[in-house]
């Protein structure tokens, strides 16, 4: 069974007792069960040899100096999933001619290898975090805060009260959910100034403050916790970024998940992950998303824009008729590289408060045609390098003839990498 389909899952613990004099065909017995175990394929299995017991004899045997026995008890246990242990159990059943075999039910909180993490088990958090933070009030308006955010081109702040002390994120998301925001950055940091000035407009009419409209609580991290244990809050979280405090629970700086899986692509971790063990997850093949938000070249701007809704992405994978990746649409696209008479109204189609448009101009005319692809046998440290020296937020994975099977993000990625996939 694979560390990755059996942690977090229910299985069955196998127990045996036997002595340790116990015999198989001239080996010992226990020898000869583990071997057994191992054949069939379960997960792992241990042996303990106890100090002292009695059997169905009740003799008592001890591993006391003065009465030195030498058939101890010994516990032979495995775990691993239902359909597995029986099948391993009608051949070790007949093995046991004197014992006791038990079987009772387990949760596997969590099954791993020293392999399957690529992350350097020395490093913490304030060894790769950002420390130039940029931060907000809790009291601040919600114009200015954007204001900040287009500023620094950046999508997610922390909140600090009065006191210095985080106690929430403001993302676009929010800005767009609550405050009547009508695009997120990467629309806005392309749009034209007089457009930006209108908005900004708007949002000064509104009396809301940050605090109205965070989320809140914010997830953190200690800078002095592992930077594993900050990967796995993120990746089980799906965010992107964790505030990173000290000690006191003062903001000391922020770590993003392009932080984390740059320490995938060292050597270290290449060398690592290809120790990993059968089953685990360490191609793109393993962990790729075989739905695919995808849409024909020449589908026209409405279509677009339905496709977009439908998804629920900020991307879309413009395919040909043979279902081969051409090029890449992100949401930004379809607004920026429409007329600007339409632009508003492509925003507020997008956001579902508008018909769709009318416009002629399709996917092929949309799209950016740098869309980054592997095959489904790309090591998974070998795709961090890739999305991250392209700087994408999105792979493409291709089969043999070119035609796109698979897509994998860095959410998909840092699962990967913590072994939640």
């Amino acid at each position: 069974m694979s560390p990755k389909r059996l942690t977090g899952k229910k299985a069955k613990r196998l127990t045996i007792y036997i002595g340790e004099s116990d015999k198989w065909r001239g080996k010992a017995l226990h020898t000869a069960l583990l071997e057994t175990l191992r054949t069939q394929g379960l997960a792992g299995a241990t042996v303990t040899r106890g100090v002292a017991g009695f059997g169905a004899h009740s003799v008592i045997r001890t591993a006391s100096i003065l009465t030195l026995s030498v058939d101890l008890p010994l516990i032979i246990q495995a775990v691993d999933a239902e359909e597995k242990i029986n099948a391993a159990l009608k051949v070790i059943a007949p093995m046991v001619a004197e014992g006791l075999i038990t079987l009772d039910d387990v949760e596997v909180v969590k099954y791993t290898h020293r392999y399957l993490n690529p992350l350097p088990a020395d490093k913490c958090v304030s060894d790769v975090m950002t420390r130039k933070v940029v931060t907000l009030k809790d009291t601040t308006p919600i114009a200015q805060a954007w204001e900040t955010m287009l500023k620094h081109l950046l999508k997610a702040l922390p909140v600090l009260n009065k006191n210095g002390e985080v106690v929430g994120i403001l993302t676009d998301e929010d800005l767009l959910e609550r405050a009547g925001l009508e695009q997120h950055l990467s629309i806005a940091e392309r749009l034209d100034e007089k457009t930006l000035q209108a908005e900004l407009n708007a949002l000064r009419a509104s009396p809301l403050k940050v605090a109205d409209v965070m989320t809140s609580p914010a997830i953190t991290i200690r800078a002095d916790e592992p930077l594993n244990a900050a990967a796995a809050r993120m990746a089980a979280h799906g965010i992107k970024r964790l505030p990173v405090l000290d000690e006191q629970g003062k903001l000391i700086g922020v770590l993003s998940r392009v932080d984390v899986l740059k320490q995938v692509v060292s050597e270290e971790a290449k060398r690592r992950a290809a120790k990993a063990p059968r089953g685990a997850a360490r191609t793109l093949g393993d962990i790729m998303i075989p739905e695919i938000p995808a849409i024909e070249q020449d589908a026209p701007l409405a279509d677009v824009v339905a496709r977009f809704l439908k998804a629920g992405t900020r991307r879309l994978i413009v395919v040909n008729g043979a279902g081969q990746p051409l090029g890449l649409i992100s949401d930004a696209d379809a607004v920026t590289r429409v007329q600007p008479a339409a632009q508003r109204g492509v925003m507020q189609a997008l956001r579902g408060r508008k018909d769709l448009p009318t416009e002629t101009i399709t996917a092929a005319q949309l799209m950016s045609r740098e869309v980054l692809s592997a095959p489904p046998d790309t090591p998974l440290t070998e795709a961090v390098h890739l999305m991250l020296s392209q700087k994408r937020k999105w792979l493409v994975v291709v089969n043999a003839e070119g035609k796109a099977v698979g897509l994998v993000d860095r959410q998909a990625l840092l699962k990967a990498v913590m072994h939640q996939a």
